[in-house]
């Protein structure tokens, strides 16, 4: 099932298919279903990242011990 694209402009939610904004007439973006499942992706990278970075860093800084 295809989703129902969203004009980036007016908001606006046309049919599957449609090339232009019922609405507004701007182009429609053409992989609007891929959008969210790469910035999903992006996300889990940069935490799976950061997540790696902070432990190196527990490790690899200096403690002092008093």
């Amino acid at each position: 099932m295809s989703a129902m694209p969203v004009c980036l402009y007016c908001q606006h939610t046309n049919p599957p298919q449609q090339s232009e904004c019922r609405q507004c007439g701007m182009p429609l973006p053409v992989m609007a279903e891929r959008v969210q499942e790469r910035r999903l992706r992006r996300f889990r990278w940069f935490c799976i990242g950061l997540t790696i970075f902070c432990v190196a860093m527990f490790f690899w800084l200096p403690r002092s011990i008093s």
